[in-house]
């Protein structure tokens, strides 16, 4: 299957390759198939392209590899169902990040709406998350800004 896209130009994948979202993501219901690509360097991140509109791509990260145990999640029934999973089946998780093209260091992921996605169906949903989770979790935390320290008396002598 012959692709397009504005970042990657064009390219050939299988239609096993295919991730289909039956609802979409958020903000984007009417786009459902995405392929995930790799990205051009050893940077642990992926493309999620969207095969229905090439300007359409996301970033993603598995979350295990910057969180580790800190983030699960609870898979619903709904879930399992939209996806054709079943209770105990692997599944992969995939978190969507923010790159400020003004400083690549504060990049930050969507913990609130990580993408469930089952390797055996080839489907993917986008859930929602309770409030605890952030959207915008900082990847890598940046130092503290630099305090200037109070200026220390010095003795003065007074010369006779």
């Amino acid at each position: 299957m012959k692709c397009s896209s504005s970042r990657f130009g064009t390219f050939e994948i299988t239609e096993g390759q295919v991730l289909t979202f039956p609802s979409g993501l958020l903000g984007f219901p009417d786009h459902r198939r995405y392929v995930i690509l790799d990205h051009d360097t050893e940077a642990p991140f992926q493309w999620l392209q969207s095969l229905d509109e090439g300007g359409l791509a996301f970033v993603i990260l598995d979350p295990d590899l910057f969180l580790g145990e800190e983030y699960r999640i609870e898979v619903s029934d709904e879930t399992l169902a939209e996806i054709h999973g079943k209770r105990g089946e692997p599944l992969s998780v995939a978190v969507i990040l923010t790159i400020p093209s003004d400083d690549p260091r504060r990049i930050t992921a969507n913990l609130r709406g990580p993408l469930v996605m089952n390797p055996r169906t080839r489907l993917g949903k986008q859930v929602i998350l309770s409030e605890e989770y952030p959207t915008r979790h900082p990847l890598f935390p940046l130092p503290a800004p630099a305090v200037a320290e109070p200026a220390k008396a010095v003795a003065s002598q007074t010369c006779s």
